[in-house]
């Protein structure tokens, strides 16, 4: 009953709000000229209220402000939150409250109004370290903005993260090795590094389909790319502990490890999901897209939109999805208890062979060969 302790407890914060919209990017995310921030902060504190009903006393590990660009927010709307958090849960104390920022919309005033409303870890959006390529992926930012910026969010928190994407138009693996080395030499003690994928409705998968996205690398020059990220960030000292994320030793994203490790998150905000255990059994949550439609519906009594009982087998399935990710596993007695009947040893076994997994200390883990190609991992092992 109690599964999502494995976990942990997090709160994720849905703003939707950006100041242009990347073409790559399938996230719930609106350009705005007008946004009433009084309106948003008496809405999150609604929804914050209504949304908790049932997990009151809960010890909550982690805060994540996500967008959108959170940055946009005002320190008042983001201490507002926190502090309608803090009557209803009792804080961890180690919790992580962490707000996704744009370089283009970092000043260092608002930034110490973060840290002050209680924020004290920073993810910035910053993609590459290459003004064509910043112009390419629609970024209003240039590379001198963006270091300048992550200083400016240096000066103001200890922990500052941020993402670049690669196997981006034209990059070679010379020229992402390069680039690569450069951002973990300005990295305090995490980088969040993702490939480049076409998704359908965003304006590159528009382009793809017609023929007009050019000079993408072949399938084998971003493996290769991805295999070079493992090596070099291990030689820097911070790993890939997830797929896409790599740290030093402690410094992980506690929030993002709650997803990881399947705990329960609430999430509030447009378009944001959740999983909530409620009466032994795990709810997942979904709020309405569109923003002025959920502010009409929070008014009305809820943002949610859905809000669907998984069925066991269900949350087994989410678990084994999202914990072979982590390097460290998954625990197999874990997974057995919430699917009802263990993984079928026999293609643990054909994987194990293969080296796309391993057994050790009673945990599956998916090795770099097999983080590499997970989904097909995932198929052989779950798989009627």
């Amino acid at each position: 009953m109690d599964d999502w302790r494995n976990g942990g407890f997090g709160l994720y914060v849905h703003w939707p709000f950006c100041q242009a919209k990347c073409p790559y990017c399938d996230f719930n995310s609106h350009v705005s000229q007008s946004i009433n921030q009084t309106d948003w902060l008496i809405a999150y504190q609604a929804e914050l209220k209504r949304a908790s009903v049932g997990t009151e006393g809960r010890v909550l590990n982690s805060i994540f402000f996500g967008g959108g660009t959170p940055s946009l927010m005002t320190p008042d709307t983001v201490a507002g939150v926190i502090d309608t958090a803090k009557t209803i849960w009792p804080f961890a104390n180690d919790i992580e409250i962490t707000l996704e920022a744009n370089p283009g919309s970092v000043e260092a005033g608002r930034f110490a109004g973060y840290r002050d409303g209680g924020v004290n870890r920073i993810s910035m959006g910053i993609q590459a370290l290459n003004d064509e390529d910043l112009r390419r992926l629609g970024r209003i930012h240039s590379v001198a903005e963006a270091r300048k910026a992550f200083d400016v969010a240096r000066a103001c928190f200890d922990r500052v993260s941020f993402d670049l994407i690669y196997a981006r138009q034209g990059q070679t693996l010379d020229a992402w090795q390069d680039e690569l080395r450069d951002a973990l030499s300005m990295a305090i003690d995490h980088l969040s590094l993702y490939q480049l994928t076409i998704e359908d409705g965003t304006a590159f998968g528009d382009r793809y389909a017609v023929g007009k996205l050019r000079d993408l690398p072949s399938d084998d020059s971003a493996a290769d790319m991805y295999q070079a990220t493992q090596d070099i960030c291990a030689d820097f000292g911070m790993p890939g502990y997830e797929i896409s994320n790599h740290a030093k030793p402690g410094a992980e994203s506690k929030h993002n490890l709650i997803y990881w490790r399947y705990g329960d998150y609430i999430g509030i905000g447009p378009g944001a999901h959740g999983r909530v255990t409620q009466s032994g059994r795990r709810v997942a949550t979904e709020s309405t897209r569109a923003p002025g439609a959920w502010l009409r519906d929070v008014k009305l009594g809820s943002g949610y939109c859905e809000e669907t009982p998984l069925l066991a087998t269900d949350s087994a399935v989410e678990f084994l999805m999202m914990g072979l990710r982590l390097a460290e596993g998954i625990d197999v007695n874990r997974f057995a208890q919430l699917n009802g009947q263990p993984l079928p040893q026999g293609r643990i076994a054909q994987l194990s062979e293969i080296g796309m997994v391993r057994e050790t200390d009673g945990r599956l883990i998916a090795t770099d060969s097999g983080r590499a190609v997970l989904n097909a991992v995932l198929r052989e092992l779950l798989v009627d």
